[in-house]
């Protein structure tokens, strides 16, 4: 038997880059005591208002198909949202409703690349971006960036790895894994890179509204810049509901259409009742959703106060996001190894930042998803673990 190539250019592309959490909950399952700081799933409540919003059009039939686009009260909530965001005005005739960040994601490379083509994605990236690359038929170009300016992509190097068949860059910001937030300054000088050789930018903005000091800015958000800029994102984070998949794409209007047509060919509509409670969720404030913002802010300083005075492994304070990196270089070992030893011999569950691309080479990914106690717990197993490894290299 036969099957088309996509299956094999995703080969190694999906599973195993979570091969340490699946074992961790394996044995979390078995019933050994695991600390699992392995995956960004909020542990925090979900807005109250959007449940009961959820629960309630459920009932009164909001379950039948839904508008292909998205129904009209999603996409406008959409884009009210974004229009308070920047400033600017965004119309539901520029947003797409989609399943999530991940199948906005999608929607918008099979649109916009084809085999030949090449998506410029600055390293360490999102676990499932080599995928998403490999599905569209397109090829994934990693773009350095460096430890020592908190992984922070510059158009320098963005310039520097463009090709003729260039045709989109791919951006996260705020980004998982490294939580590093780009500056009106640094969106502005990538996106005249850009322009300048007329590259699409995706960017993937899902942690948008959980950064921390600094203040957020999107190259849609960028009058000169909209025309180009595809922005994906959705309530997963922002609103600790990753179950729902509940996402949109904003984009020029042109464009709208085009993802139209390829969203439908995906799924073909969603579910109503939870786009209604999308649009609870953008339309109001929520408690819970300051709360979440700032626990996750209390527990990245909990955990970088944790390794200040270590001389085996060090952090750095997020911008952003629900993450942190911590860097393990010191130990002789790669980010891969340490997390194995780390989840045989402590008990806890990391990302090795590996899976994130060459960039996250001798780090591991923390997720900020647990109360401050059992991070400070965590923290003293992950140090304990750096300095027999640090001890044994010396």
């Amino acid at each position: 038997m036969k099957f088309a190539p996509i299956s094999d250019r995703l080969t190694g592309l999906g599973a195993a880059k979570w091969a340490v959490h699946s074992e961790s909950l394996r044995r979390a399952a078995l019933g050994q005591s695991i600390i699992i700081l392995s995956i960004g799933e909020p542990d925090l409540p979900p807005p109250a208002k959007v449940l009961d919003q959820a629960a309630d059009s459920m009932r009164s039939g909001r379950t039948r198909y839904a508008a292909g686009q998205g129904e009209p009260e999603a996409l406008l909530a959409i884009a009210n949202h974004l229009s308070k965001r920047s400033g600017n005005p965004v119309t539901p005739e520029e947003v797409l409703y989609t399943a999530g960040t991940q199948n906005g994601l999608c929607t918008a490379l099979f649109t916009l690349v084809e085999a030949g083509d090449e998506v410029l994605v600055p390293d360490p990236y999102y676990a499932t971006y080599e995928g998403l690359v490999a599905a569209s038929g397109a090829t994934f170009v990693a773009v350095p960036t460096s430890p020592d300016n908190g992984f922070h992509v510059t158009a320098s190097a963005i310039e520097a790895a463009i090709t003729p068949r260039t045709k989109v860059l791919l951006l996260n910001n705020p980004s998982n894994p490294t939580g590093a937030v780009l500056s009106v300054q640094e969106i502005d000088a990538i996106g005249e890179v850009c322009e300048r050789n007329d590259l699409w930018i995706i960017c993937d903005e899902v942690y948008a509204d959980m950064t921390f000091d600094g203040t957020f800015c999107s190259p849609f958000d960028r009058p000169h810049l909209r025309h180009r800029t595809l922005s994906v994102s959705s309530i997963s984070k922002s609103h600790a509901l990753p179950g729902f998949r509940a996402g949109w794409v904003a984009c020029p209007a042109e464009v709208t259409p085009r993802l139209v047509l390829v969203a439908e060919a995906m799924l073909f509509g969603s579910q109503p009742f939870i786009e209604d409670a999308l649009a609870v969720a953008l339309n109001e404030t929520h408690p819970e959703v300051e709360r979440m913002r700032a626990a996750y802010k209390e527990r990245a300083a909990v955990l970088v106060d944790a390794f200040a005075d270590a001389t085996s492994v060090s952090a750095r304070l997020p911008e952003g996001g629900m993450f942190i990196m911590l860097d393990i270089r010191k130990t002789g070992l790669t980010g891969e190894e340490f997390a194995w030893r780390l989840l045989d011999e402590e008990s806890v569950g990391t990302m090795p930042g590996e899976s994130f691309g060459s960039g996250g080479a001798g780090h591991v990914r923390v997720a900020l998803t647990v109360e401050s106690d059992l991070l400070k717990e965590a923290s003293l197993r992950i140090r304990r673990l750096a300095d027999t490894c640090l001890a044994e290299r010396k």
